[in-house]
């Protein structure tokens, strides 16, 4: 790992920059050999490789977060290879990226387009357009709508009556795993295979909100309980001995894992520290004052990461460009790890915290009494 202390940051101790060479048929782990001998960002996707390696290797828990629509251009696949080596334990979605990665289970139409076209031509064609990407609104998008709805209602016996986003995930995973023509094409299948919980915080804001808007009406399925997306991924940190992300884009999904070193510390007051380590993939900037953009380091500030000067890096630009490099890069240099199964501990884990919690609780009134006393 590159040392990050301040003070060594401005001194003239840094690598000699010797100019490298391309070569042919250059492996991933070359590539980014080569980059870390440069600066700019291609230094910087050398530091996040180094970084995630690092996760992998010290057994963090790592958590990916999942912003953009990253899941319509085929990114999937990339993730279930990650699940599948144990390389993510847990995931913080958009609603979307969950929605859209249940297309290519199903079989449901999603092809390239153009970018440079008439929107209102595609709308009378019944063409859905995300930038160069064009999906059908009945084909694929109605008909993903029926599935969707029907899985909820049909499964709600499954879903627990306190249900958290992650609990709705599972269910729509394990449907897909079962009735879905090519459930090897989707993460949500492979993250059910591996019990790695998948949370939609925002999941009014996305198409599995809407399809719950019917069962709503109908008094039919279960409905998800975000304060305990909340609860559980607290708890997830709470039992982690060392623990990091892996963000691409910003948005919900970035502050809502970030958000786990405030809730422990600063509401309930059991753990302080945040995250070992943050690596994110934005083209966010940092001076609008967005939390996109927002710095890891100032992070700090809110106890979302344990230190500002290590084991943090953003690399600006596009993340289906870096994304894959990173995927392939561990896959080539590291050993694949035992999966950590937390869905299938979540629940246990809050239950403890409470518990704790509780005991602090009565412990500080307790105090308080003597002192006034």
């Amino acid at each position: 790992m590159h040392d990050h202390d301040s003070n060594l940051r401005h001194t003239f101790s840094g690598r000699k920059i010797d100019p490298p060479t391309v070569f042919p048929n250059m492996t991933v782990p070359d590539l980014i050999k080569f980059y870390g001998s440069t600066g700019y960002n291609a230094r910087r996707l050398a530091e996040a490789a180094e970084i995630l390696q690092d996760m992998i290797n010290t057994k963090s828990t790592i958590c990916m977060t999942l912003a953009g629509a990253m899941t319509p251009i085929g990114m999937g696949m990339a993730i279930s290879e990650m699940i599948e080596a144990g390389f993510i334990d847990w995931i913080v979605a958009t609603g979307a990226n969950v929605y859209h990665d249940l297309h290519f289970a199903y079989g449901l139409p999603v092809k390239q387009g153009h970018f440079d076209v008439d929107d209102d031509v595609l709308y009378a064609k019944q063409i859905v357009r995300i930038y160069d990407v064009y999906i059908k609104e009945l084909e694929t998008l109605q008909a993903q709508d029926l599935l969707v709805q029907k899985d909820i209602q049909e499964r709600s016996s499954e879903i627990p009556p306190n249900a958290s986003t992650a609990d709705i995930a599972y269910i729509l995973g394990k449907a897909a795993k079962e009735n879905a023509k090519y459930p090897e094409k989707s993460f949500l299948v492979k993250a059910y295979e591996h019990k790695v919980p998948v949370y939609m915080p925002a999941i009014g804001d996305s198409s599995i909100g809407l399809n719950m808007l019917p069962l709503l009406f109908e008094g039919r399925g279960i409905f998800p309980n975000t304060i305990l997306d909340v609860a559980e991924s607290a708890a997830i940190l709470w039992k982690s001995k060392k623990s990091g992300g892996l963000e691409l884009g910003g948005g919900v999904p970035k502050n809502f894992f970030q958000q786990t070193g405030p809730a422990l510390y600063q509401i309930l007051k059991i753990k302080e520290g945040g995250q070992d380590y943050l690596i994110q993939l934005t083209d966010a900037r940092p001076d609008t004052g967005g939390l996109s953009g927002a710095t890891l380091q100032e992070g700090k500030s809110w106890g979302k990461i344990k230190t500002s000067h290590r084991g943090n890096v953003i690399v600006y630009g596009d993340s289906s460009v870096y994304f894959p490099l990173l995927c392939s890069y561990v896959l080539s240099v590291c050993k694949p790890r035992k999966q950590k199964e937390i869905y299938a501990k979540k629940d246990r884990w809050v239950d403890e915290m409470k518990k704790i919690y509780f005991a602090n609780k009565n412990t500080s009134k307790n105090n308080y009494k003597e002192n006034k006393l």
